[in-house]
């Protein structure tokens, strides 16, 4: 819940009338995962958040300063480096704006319109054109919409038909493209710190890509992802964290669980000195069978399995 901290009488009778939440600077911290120095100095060097002030000079924040927060990591987990976030962000507010008032039909129409551009790239086995496309999607969406909403989408539907003749090739042109992508973002994102996370594929029923995808909505600016090949043995990774002594292992899958999977996940748990995560389609069909276990699930949406990942490692949700 919202916390008004050494609030005067007046002050919090101002807040009260403009029925606006406002949080500390601690809780903005465990809700967006960036520590409170950080956030400091995104106020006072770039300028970038202003919160209000109690009388007694503590920061206090509203609910558009923690979007703004999460809109400033997403620009530094890009590439861009934070002097040059204000800049971005100041052209950025007033279609954000726009965007609250825009019909849901608007903006489907808009995925469908770039999911058509990619596949006429595709189609044509026009990289240099794709990589353009590509480069255009990401400056106007945050990167879970990105592949949550046009690419995934588009690329579950080539490979749904990919039996057909041509559609083989065009769909691993596609896969190929996106997954060499999005490793050059995990690498440019990758902070080599020891508090990692492992992330590898659970059986031989996911792609490479959708494992590469979800390692890619959990990377963080404090904390550094490991992949694991597809076909890592489950028996194995007991040994596997052992060794490398991560702070998580998330296993990805997009298909139901079976009972002796189930079983064996349990039993994986028990011999890990680390925490377990279940994330993918199989987090949200299994939750309920799992509650009360040591697992914890992240979810299938890219902005969910942070924060959840997030609060997970903080000690802050159960599993």
């Amino acid at each position: 819940m919202p916390v008004l901290p050494d609030i005067a009488p007046d002050t919090l009778q101002a807040h009260s009338l403009e029925r606006e939440d406002v949080f500390p600077i601690r809780e903005v911290s465990r809700l967006t995962g960036i520590n409170p120095v950080t956030l400091r100095a995104w106020e006072r060097r770039y300028g970038l958040i202003q919160p209000t002030r109690t009388e007694s000079g503590h920061r206090l924040y509203s609910l558009a300063d923690i979007e703004k927060v999460r809109s400033i990591l997403g620009w530094i987990e890009r590439g861009v480096a934070v002097s040059k976030v204000g800049k971005i962000l100041a052209k950025a507010e007033p279609l954000q704006a726009l965007a609250k008032i825009i019909p849901d039909e608007l903006v489907a129409a808009d995925y469908a319109q770039w999911q058509q551009r990619v596949q006429a790239a595709v189609s044509g086995f026009e990289e240099v054109q794709l990589e353009q496309i590509y480069g255009q999607i990401f400056s106007s969406y945050p990167r879970e919409v990105v592949f949550q909403d046009i690419l995934i989408p588009l690329w579950k539907k080539l490979l749904q038909q990919h039996d057909a003749f041509g559609q083989t090739s065009e769909w691993l042109f596609l896969d190929g493209f996106l997954r060499s992508r999005v490793l050059q973002r995990m690498l440019l994102m990758r902070v080599m710190q020891p508090r990692r996370v492992i992330v590898c594929a659970l059986g031989d029923q996911v792609r490479e890509l959708e494992v590469l995808v979800t390692a890619l909505y959990l990377s963080h600016v404090d904390s550094a992802i490991q992949l694991l090949s597809i076909g890592q043995p489950l028996d194995e990774l007991t040994l596997v964290c052992e060794r490398v002594k991560p702070r998580a292992l998330v296993l990805v899958s997009n298909h139901a669980l079976a009972t002796d999977v189930s079983r064996r996940l349990n039993r994986l748990a028990l011999s890990l000195d680390c925490q377990l995560l279940l994330a993918g389609d199989a987090s949200e069909l299994a939750q309920e069978s799992l509650a009360g276990s040591s697992i914890g699930c992240l979810g299938s949406e890219g902005v969910m399995m942070r924060q959840r990942l997030k609060q997970f490692l903080a000690g802050n949700l159960d599993t």
